[in-house]
């Protein structure tokens, strides 16, 4: 029960920060998102070989250079990315995410969704609001993952590289996590 009690106030809070927060408020402009989305990139396919043998294979890559998190007990997380299909950019999202528990500090990375089929890229646009670990099978993928990249290794679904963390975030949470489509100023 006091799970259901957990998980119902996380949703509450990523619905009452989507609700209360404008579409553009801490946005970076598009060409701000673009140009940090394709250094993300570059210096994630120089360290990892694996990632750019993904992104070949993908459908969609989905990049947020930077996503801030903070807080005490109660945190809460943001930022903003692009979706890359064919090496543009096709949309612009923000993720935003809010989670309780045993938790203190503040910190920053970075993240990739290499989206593998057309399917779960389309639930991406389709679901209103793509949330982590609904939906389509998530997998995060280590550093080490370039080693035993193979065909036979690539499934369906969506592909995971969190990569430049700065800060320091201790603790146990649970948390809630959406991505909704944007659109900055150019």
């Amino acid at each position: 029960m006091q799970f259901r009690s957990l998980t119902a106030a996380v949703t509450v809070a990523v619905a009452i920060i989507t609700a209360i927060v404008p579409p553009v408020s801490f946005a970076a402009t598009a060409s701000e998102i673009d140009r940090n989305v394709s250094a993300s990139l570059a210096t994630l396919y120089k360290n990892n070989s694996g990632a750019k043998s993904l992104a070949n294979k993908s459908v969609g890559i989905l990049v947020f250079p930077s996503i801030v998190k903070g807080g005490f007990i109660i945190a809460g997380q943001f930022g903003d990315g692009a979706l890359r299909k064919n090496g543009k950019t096709a949309a612009y999202y923000r993720s935003l995410a809010a989670s309780f528990g045993y938790q203190a500090g503040a910190q920053a990375f970075g993240y990739v969704l290499f989206f593998m089929d057309d399917d779960s890229l389309r639930y991406l646009d389709k679901s209103g609001g793509f949330e982590l670990g609904t939906g389509p099978s998530l997998v995060v993928l280590d550093s080490g993952f370039g080693k035993n990249l193979s065909t036979t290794t690539l499934q369906k679904g969506i592909y995971a590289f969190i990569f430049d963390q700065k800060g320091l975030m201790g603790g146990t949470g649970i948390q809630g996590s959406k991505i909704t489509r944007i659109n900055p100023s150019p």
